[in-house]
């Protein structure tokens, strides 16, 4: 397999299991935001999840979600973040269960930050010249304004969040979710 939007990156409709073998890309000290767009029935993400693919120390990680900046195509405002997150010293999917309104179709940033380990973590990445990435190095926390001087890259990360239509009592399995979808 590798990282592929809707799949294991960006918005998907079913969290992933398996590896996403892409390249190795090194996560801990930073910052690191996947822009997407959500689907046009979305109205929540329930969970946020990252592939580590290096077994390192344990370390806390963040997760977050940013607004979009039109004129330097980057993150702009954080909108949320869960902040005390154990990363473990295994390999894998890791999650956090979220509950965070989002509007249908717009540009978000999905993010994730690692503190410092000894042994450099890894995340695992795609070449993807349409696709864009923002990292931010030498980040404690995930920043409440997306930092100016942050890198851009044409990478695929394996960050994702978990969407569902959200409703008033409304519940509707993700197979069903794909359908909607379109």
């Amino acid at each position: 397999m590798a990282v592929i939007l809707g799949t294991n990156a960006g918005f998907v409709t079913v969290a992933p299991v398996a590896d996403p073998n892409g390249a190795d890309g090194t996560c801990d000290n930073y910052s690191t935001a996947q822009k997407d767009t959500s689907p046009a029935t979305a109205l929540k993400i329930t969970e946020v999840g990252w592939w580590c693919d290096a077994a390192t120390e344990e370390s806390n990680f963040e997760v977050g979600l940013y607004s979009h900046n039109a004129g330097s195509n980057k993150p702009a405002t954080r909108l949320y973040v869960d902040d005390t997150n154990a990363k473990g010293t295994g390999t894998g999917w890791l999650r956090v269960t979220v509950d965070w309104t989002i509007d249908p179709d717009t540009i978000y940033w999905i993010a994730v930050q690692l503190d410092n380990t000894a042994t450099a973590s890894k995340i695992n990445q795609e070449g993807a010249p349409s696709i864009q990435a923002s990292v931010n190095s030498g980040d404690t926390a995930l920043p409440v304004t997306w930092g100016a001087g942050s890198t851009q890259i044409t990478y695929l990360k394996s960050i994702y969040a978990l969407w569902d239509v959200g409703g008033e009592g409304i519940l509707v399995p993700h197979y069903y979710q794909k359908l909607l979808a379109g």
